[in-house]
């Protein structure tokens, strides 16, 4: 096949562009330039779109001994993750940039342009399966053997037709160090690069820093859930549901308990917070669904609304072709609009949605 490899500059792109060329595929590797700065290097925790990165994914496809070519996405990567990003915030709800990345740049905007150029499919080195036994004979996705690096909750918003034409020859690998054993093996020159984590578009590793410069001051109050005014904030979109630190009271609850963010209003401005037990639910509300199968009503699975977070096990209460309900067998606490749901069936992925309401 000729397969387009997504190199980042890292450790497991590499890998997975050697092994592909080791396959026998005719290889041919791409960084996507994601930053509109691409002089920008990380302060803090490194991510994926910097110069040096681009570099070392150069050298590395030299040495595997394929055609590399830089493309840059940035405005896509501006356009539908940035400001999609900016826009969920201020929205009041909480999204994974990660999810959106994966969906709108790398399985979508990449593979539009591989299909244009003749590829059969797509490279990456993440960290999940891909099977054969979805609904007559379709791929499906699994969960990775490194259930440390495991990836499918973020991949799962591919749907089966993403998965056609993807390749992640790393799925298998259960450990990270053999992965970097297979790089020094290949005398790949990135096997000890550390890992990119946190959000690659904010260079110093601040949040809260970032949406503050850009999305501005909007104050409003921070209210019980009986609408007291216990003090005031910079910004709802500082906020996040299931919140501790940083809230900004000086004074604490009668009872001595911590306090967390129960809600966040960007219409009325407010921010309301109380006690850790009100922040539990076990029924979740979500839209966009995008299934691997058809689900029905009573359906026995396992939710996990979180990257690498756990999975509760769950039953479906109501499902059509956009939405889902699930209620779950033990309260978790923290749920926020915004959050993606990926629904597993033991380590195969059912369905991914965007959770927009708890009950």
């Amino acid at each position: 096949m000729k397969v387009l490899a997504a190199m980042s500059g890292g450790v497991d792109s590499a890998v997975a562009a050697a092994l592909a060329k080791e396959a026998g595929h005719d290889v041919v590797g791409v960084h996507m330039a994601l930053s509109k700065n691409r002089d920008q290097t990380r302060s803090g925790s490194r991510g994926c779109c910097t110069v040096e990165d681009a570099s070392d994914a150069r050298r590395a496809a030299d040495h595997i001994g394929i055609p590399y070519y830089v493309w840059d996405l940035s405005d896509d990567f501006h356009d539908l993750v940035v400001k999609d990003f900016l826009a969920e915030y201020a929205a009041g709800r909480t999204p994974n940039p990660c999810v959106r990345c994966n969906e709108r740049i790398k399985f979508e905007a990449l593979m539009d342009r591989a299909r244009l150029l003749g590829f059969d499919a797509v490279c990456t080195g993440h960290y999940a399966v891909i099977g054969t036994d979805g609904p007559d004979g379709a791929p499906s996705l699994h969960r990775s053997a490194n259930d440390a690096k495991d990836q499918s909750y973020v991949l799962a918003v591919m749907g089966p037709e993403g998965l056609k034409r993807a390749m992640f020859p790393l799925g298998r690998f259960a450990d990270k160090a053999e992965v970097r054993a297979e790089a020094d093996r290949r005398g790949l020159g990135v096997g000890h690069k550390p890992d990119s984590y946190d959000i690659c578009f904010i260079a110093d590793g601040d949040t809260r820093g970032f949406l503050q410069r850009s999305l501005g001051e909007a104050p409003g109050e921070i209210v019980t859930p009986e609408g007291e005014v216990l003090g005031e904030h910079r910004g709802t979109h500082n906020f996040t549901i299931g919140q501790r630190k940083g809230i900004g009271l000086q004074q604490p609850a009668q009872d001595g308990r911590p306090r967390y963010v129960l809600d966040v209003k960007p219409d009325t401005r407010q921010v309301v917070v109380g006690a850790a037990e009100l922040l539990s639910t076990r029924t979740l509300e979500a839209a966009d669904l995008i299934p691997f199968e058809d689900l029905e009503v009573g359906r026995r699975v396992q939710a996990q609304i979180r990257a690498h977070g756990a999975a509760t096990g769950a039953v479906v209460t109501a499902v059509d072709s956009e939405r889902i309900t699930v209620d779950l067998d033990e309260p978790i606490r923290g749920v926020a609009p915004g959050q993606t749901l990926v629904l597993y069936d033991g380590d195969r992925v059912l369905a991914s949605a965007t959770l927009d309401r708890r009950a």
